[in-house]
């Protein structure tokens, strides 16, 4: 276990009367699941969970005393900027936490665990490092006793098994769902850009399934009251957990690790995710001949798909050209060294990286290059760090600007750069 965690986060962390606490030493204390707790001590929200968390800490302690070990241990990684604000934060808290000063590993948490708005709770397995629960704000909020521990992810079929109803008040079991392509859609009436998905959605389902594609989409609603959904539900052609089933719709939210919305995640006929990206390959592919969207390594960076840069770090090569033949060029240049690098990071089961981009020239691109200070030089690869938006602190700009030649390590100039 101490192998994995410590690559995860370090070889010491710190305790609320500011004692070091060894990473190896959560083993002997019988520790078998982190809690990492992204979060600062500024703003309702933070303070409020961070009060939830207590609570729900303490009674896994009482626990773990009396049984005579501890279960669960959480980290908070801090989105502090003034050391000041972070112990007095930390003083409060009776968890464990990243040191302040290791600046750098907090940014690669951020990163490693695609971390786009704080408070945020994830939960690891402490033998492997890897991710067990990506949402644990709705552990805490329906587990709130913990019966569930250690909240692993279940199969599609288990979470989302009993009725499910049509527009028409027909209902079905969702066993009808089995052998078929599934898009979870989770979306809401108040939600404009959802409102604007779901059309396009209407379209594309009618499209695929006149094609004779075996494909049902499921409506996991966030809408605020019943009426709301009734209101919303009647424009869908397609299926929906029922409204009242509130716990089924939050354990969906809690398989997937949903932190927004619209988000449609696409499933193959055996419940595995193809995509999570439902909501981009939708927009990008209105005729739908690319169904069920297997990912690319490289994508055309579009505005669509531009949302995509917040996710972490991404290697956009700026082609600043119209002609697709140059795109794709560009496209096939960039794919080699995308398919190694998922290759090898899905070996490990973990997500790559790094996400890949080829950019031509239109309004979008120079929109970006004016944000992040790009330099109008082209070709132009880069990667940016656009992830931690929720901290300036953390937000950053690595460029590496190269004329690509045929030798392949030619020219580097590294240029660091800071967004505000």
């Amino acid at each position: 276990m101490a192998g994995a965690l410590t690559d995860v986060l370090g070889e010491v962390l710190v305790a609320a009367d500011g004692e070091e606490v060894a990473v190896s030493a959560l083993a002997a204390r019988g520790v078998s699941l982190v809690g990492l707790y992204f979060g600062c001590s500024l703003g309702g929200p933070c303070a409020q969970l961070g009060a939830s968390l207590a609570a729900f800490y303490g009674r896994f302690r009482g626990e773990a005393a009396a049984a005579g070990g501890q279960r669960l241990e959480i980290v908070f990684v801090s989105a502090e900027q003034e050391q000041q604000q972070w112990q007095e934060a930390v003083r409060a808290m009776p968890w464990l936490a990243l040191p302040f000063a290791d600046k750098h590993r907090k940014l690669k948490l951020w990163n490693k665990y695609r971390v786009s708005n704080i408070p945020s709770l994830i939960f690891i397995d402490a033998s492997s490092g890897k991710v067990v629960c990506r949402n644990g704000l709705l552990v805490i909020r329906d587990d709130p006793e913990g019966l569930e521990f250690p909240w692993g992810p279940k199969p599609f079929s288990e979470v989302v098994a009993g009725p499910l109803l049509r527009s028409n008040g027909q209902t079905l079991d969702s066993s009808a769902l089995e052998g078929s392509h599934v898009g979870v859609y989770f979306s809401a009436h108040w939600c404009p850009p959802c409102r604007s998905l779901t059309r396009v959605l209407v379209e594309s389902y009618r499209k695929i399934k006149e094609a004779g594609q075996k494909f049902e989409i499921l409506f996991v609603s966030a809408d605020r009251s019943e009426d709301s959904f009734k209101q919303y539900f009647s424009e869908m052609p397609w299926v929906a957990v029922p409204y009242a089933d509130e716990a089924r719709r939050s354990r969906l939210n809690r398989l997937y690790g949903i932190q927004g919305i619209p988000t449609l995640i696409v499933l193959d006929a055996k419940g595995e995710v193809i995509t999570r990206q439902g909501r981009v390959e939708v927009l990008n592919d209105v005729e739908c001949r690319e169904f069920p969207w297997h990912p690319k390594p490289v994508l055309e960076l579009t505005d669509s798909n531009a949302v995509q840069l917040n996710e972490g770090p991404c290697l956009v090569l700026f082609v600043d050209s119209e002609d697709d033949g140059e795109s794709e060029a560009a496209k096939q240049l960039v794919q080699p060294i995308a398919e190694k690098i998922i290759a090898k990071y899905k070996a490990k089961e973990e997500e790559a990286p790094l996400l890949f981009f080829v950019a031509g020239e239109d309004d979008m691109t120079d929109s970006l290059r004016d944000y992040t200070n790009l330099p109008e030089a082209a070709p132009l690869l880069t990667i940016l760090d656009m992830s931690a938006r929720a901290k300036s602190l953390f937000r950053r700009l690595w460029i590496l600007q190269r004329v690509l030649t045929p030798d392949p390590v030619s020219n580097l100039l590294v240029v660091p750069c800071f967004t505000q």
